[in-house]
């Protein structure tokens, strides 16, 4: 267990007014935010949708953002996942959401319910995954965001397979080099999606990358812009299974602008939302 873990009920679900009011301000921002960059970069109004990164943010936080407005959340660590499913899927199905894979083909949620109706809000693990920790969330997520490796999606298949599901995964490029980040080397980049594409139980739904940690906007914005071009000649490969390879997964809460200028899909966002962490 995360040593943080011992310190916050991560499955509490009773936060004060305003605490509630702090966060859907923040909610409120950053949706404005995006819609400003969109207009600006001369998208689609609704092309780019907001994840909040909910690390280290119990239930009630959680809901105060869907509540708000939020449609998609993510989580870094699987213990996390495992610690908030259950609340977390009640309290949407109380709002008329199924959250992550409740109420998919059958699957129970992780409060046992396998009839959840109503409009899904996606789940994401956003965060690195350890092999044996692959079985804690495929009963929770919709998609997998950190894939960095063939290794680690045949590992995901086989499990997913022998479940009987389908899980979406996205691959992970790191596009700065930085070696503090995770994420495949951008020149094997496209030949391990167009392998992963060809995996039993997997969709490949698109690419995920973290910006560079510099103050220089033109080297993050060429990381991005790579990882577009990246994407789209994944696309026009037409290799079997890269079909679903449309989302770029770039951008958080001090580059999404630059993100959202080249392309990306989905923006990850927390400390907009809900303040600096008090926990690693």
């Amino acid at each position: 267990m995360t040593a943080y873990m011992d310190h916050k009920n991560l499955a509490n679900e009773v936060i004060d007014g305003v605490r509630a009011v702090q966060i859907a301000d923040g909610v409120h921002r950053v949706l404005d935010r995006i819609a400003s960059a969109e207009q600006h970069a001369g998208r689609d109004a609704g092309s780019v949708r907001l994840l909040a990164a909910t690390k280290t943010r119990d239930v009630g936080e959680i809901m105060a953002a869907i509540d708000a407005g939020v449609r998609m959340i993510g989580e870094n660590r699987p213990q996390e996942v495992t610690a908030k499913a259950e609340g977390l899927m009640a309290r949407c199905a109380e709002r008329g959401f199924a959250l992550g894979v409740a109420g998919v083909s059958g699957i129970a949620s992780a409060s046992g319910d396998s009839e959840v109706a109503g409009e899904r809000i996606p789940f994401h693990l956003i965060g690195q995954l350890q092999s044996n920790k692959i079985g804690k969330v495929l009963p929770v997520v919709n998609a997998i965001e950190s894939v960095d490796s063939l290794d680690l999606a045949e590992k995901i298949s086989r499990r997913a397979v022998a479940r009987g599901v389908t899980v979406g995964v996205l691959l992970e490029v790191n596009e700065s080099g930085e070696t503090s980040k995770s994420g495949c080397n951008p020149a094997y980049a496209i030949r391990i999606a167009q392998k992963i594409g060809t995996l039993d139980g997997l969709e490949l739904q698109g690419l995920m990358t973290i910006g560079a940690h510099v103050s220089d906007e033109t080297a993050i914005r060429r990381g991005f812009e790579h990882l577009r071009r990246t994407r789209d000649r994944i696309l026009a490969s037409g290799e079997p299974g890269t079909q679903s390879c449309r989302e770029l997964s770039m951008g958080m809460t001090g580059d999404m602008e630059l993100a959202i200028a080249e392309g990306s899909t989905i923006v990850r966002v927390g400390t907009a939302i809900f303040g600096e962490r008090a926990f690693i």
